[in-house]
């Protein structure tokens, strides 16, 4: 599957504000916004171009995409298929990038960042309701387990990531139990769930002209 493999830095650098793609590093002095708060590129210094209309919109469509880690192709079918859902597209849209695998091993802080979230999903370190799964887009549903792999429990890079997120709340759909490294999905996301600054309707209008 494709993946973006370029300096992450320069994402937050382009929006213009901490996606947290890097985890820790993120909340230290060596964050890129921390060091060098303008766009990446040559010009990136000088030219401050004042976004309006289809710009705005552009920049919100690629903000929530950076964050969750999704190419283009597809994002526009999560899209797609949260048009097609009930309820309002922008909330069907969020809800359901929070329900992906990878962002909910985040979530629960077995992971500093979602890229490294993803890694232990692609590696097979990740078992839902008993069942290795191995595909970062799973959706998960309320009532399953997910859970660091028995053999896993003492990798030293999924312990690191425990402690370094003990102080990172866990959102109320998620229950985490840090004794046994599991988690369980006790509800469906909502939209106040979604802790970072996004106007979704800016993306549904960004695909609806």
């Amino acid at each position: 599957m494709a993946r973006y493999r370029e300096a992450v830095c320069r994402l937050c650098r382009r929006e213009g504000t901490k996606l947290f793609l890097k985890g820790q590093r993120c909340l230290t002095d060596k964050c890129a916004i921390e060091k060098r708060n303008f766009a990446p590129g040559q010009h990136g210094k000088a030219r401050r171009p004042k976004l309006i209309g289809y710009g705005l919109q552009l920049r919100e469509k690629q903000k929530v995409r950076r964050v969750y880690g999704i190419l283009e192709d597809q994002f526009r079918a999560y899209f797609e298929k949260a048009a097609r859902s009930k309820g309002m597209t922008g909330e069907n849209l969020l809800l359901m990038l929070e329900r992906r695998l990878d962002n909910v091993v985040y979530r629960l802080g077995f992971a500093t960042s979602r890229a490294e979230a993803r890694q232990l999903v692609r590696h097979g370190h990740i078992l839902v309701a008993g069942k290795k799964v191995n595909i970062p887009s799973y959706q998960v549903v309320p009532g399953q387990d997910v859970v660091i792999r028995e053999k896993d429990r003492q990798n030293p890079a999924i312990l690191r990531s425990l402690d370094l997120t003990s102080g990172r709340s866990v959102p109320p759909w998620l229950q985490l139990i840090r004794e046994t490294m599991s988690g369980k999905v006790i509800s469906a996301p909502k939209r106040e769930d979604v802790n970072f600054p996004i106007q979704e309707q800016m993306v549904v209008e960004l695909y609806s002209k």
